[in-house]
């Protein structure tokens, strides 16, 4: 696997942007409310994959104990509370200071022990995890290819990874980016639809490092069933990837 430990993959002005919601992060009706709707969505997909991998019973409570789990990108930590509570010995790292003071705070309160770190993962010392998880990030990192790298530097052989990320297609220009944002859905300044990758482009990538990727599923949304895993990728997706 490629080391891209000398390449940084932050945006300074994105991470300054995601750390001026970290005072409402933990808000459903604040800033990141759709991310608080699109979390059940990822987690459904994350806890199938997680069975899938390693034959656990769906009805299992912590089928990550003893089993180590990243999120990159982790915000205040959104994903990194579930993780958790499914017995994962979970460690998140953001680029934004706020979150991760945001993140500890609100661990401390609902009695959860997870390492939070500062920084780039392109240049932590880690370690390798059973479990990485980055969603919606790459459409805010510098270097993409770099990135994954970083991200496959981390995952243990046999590892899963787990990944989320706009599409760059038309409908999601008219949506995610002209739509939402005017509408006060999602923060103005969120989305930069160029920085979109199509999931040809990310099974690439993640092929250049010896990851072999399963069939990605869509997240979409319609009025009657509100966001959901959907055959159509046009809007966002999720996929899984394993480690050789």
């Amino acid at each position: 696997m490629a080391n891209a430990s000398s390449t940084t993959t932050i945006r300074p002005e994105e991470a300054a942007h995601f750390g001026r919601l970290a005072a409402d992060w933990w808000d459903p009706n604040g800033s990141s409310a759709m991310l608080h709707r699109l979390n059940p969505v990822r987690l459904g997909f994350l806890r199938e994959a997680i069975d899938l991998h390693w034959h656990t019973d769906s009805h299992e409570v912590r089928p990550l104990a003893g089993r180590r789990a990243l999120d990159v990108g982790c915000g205040a930590g959104l994903l990194c509370e579930p993780l958790a509570r499914l017995g994962g010995d979970v460690t998140g790292i953001d680029a934004a200071e706020q979150n991760i003071a945001a993140a500890k705070v609100h661990a401390a309160g609902a009695g959860l022990t997870i390492a939070y770190r500062h920084g780039d993962i392109a240049e932590l010392d880690l370690g390798r995890f059973d479990l990485v998880c980055s969603m919606e990030v790459i459409e805010h990192v510098a270097d993409k290819a770099a990135f994954v790298a970083a991200l496959a530097a981390r995952l243990a052989p046999g590892g899963l990874m787990v990944l989320s990320t706009p599409n760059r297609t038309v409908r999601s220009r008219a949506l995610l980016v002209e739509g939402a944002e005017r509408l006060g859905m999602i923060p103005r300044g969120t989305h930069h639809w160029g920085d979109f990758i199509t999931p040809d482009e990310l099974r690439d990538l993640l092929a250049e490092q010896g990851l072999t990727t399963g069939t990605p599923r869509g997240i979409g949304w319609s009025p009657r069933r509100g966001l959901h895993l959907s055959d159509d990728l046009a809007l966002n997706y999720i996929v899984a990837a394993i480690a050789g």
